[in-house]
């Protein structure tokens, strides 16, 4: 079974108002007090600025970026932390990238696992941001921060999309 995911998490509140600078954007909630924004192309496609060149691509790490989200990422962590994470796994086996904004700067990574690379003991890369962002596993019953807000609800970006 294949999971893939390519998106934005933050506090609820200030997903909001990323949701409402970027029209094309659909948040979802998330367990404790968080938020995601899936990376569709339309959500990614309203990001660029005039200026951006539509090629230029690979911000903080991430080959999906464009230049204009990691300026909106910059401005809207000055309300509060929020995240970039991307996962893409099969049959049990893949990658994962995060990397938190926070006070306006990139705070954390990107930090990154690849295909067959054991979690670190501070936990995978989404986890960690997840952590950063204020979610916690400690006191559930669930075994990591990724599934403690419910990122496992979906199995790709464009189903986040399309939840309700």
């Amino acid at each position: 079974m294949s999971y893939e995911l390519q998106a934005l998490i933050g506090p609820a509140e200030l997903v909001a108002v990323a949701a409402a600078e970027v029209p094309a954007a659909r948040p979802r909630p998330l367990a404790q007090g968080l938020a995601l924004i899936p990376a569709t192309p339309a959500f990614l496609a309203a990001l660029r600025f005039g200026d951006d060149d539509p090629a230029a691509t690979g911000a903080a790490g991430f080959a999906w970026i464009p230049d204009g989200l990691e300026r909106r990422l910059a401005a809207w962590s000055k309300a509060g932390p929020i995240a970039c994470v991307e996962a893409d796994f099969f049959g049990g086996t893949g990658t994962q990238r995060a990397a938190v904004w926070a006070d306006g700067r990139l705070d954390l990574g990107p930090v990154a696992a690849g295909e067959f690379e054991p979690s670190p003991p501070e936990g995978s890369p989404i986890s960690r941001a997840l952590r950063r962002l204020g979610a916690s596993a400690e006191g559930t019953a669930h075994r990591d921060e990724f599934d403690a807000v419910g990122l496992g609800a979906h199995r790709s970006t464009a189903a986040w999309a399309a939840a309700r």
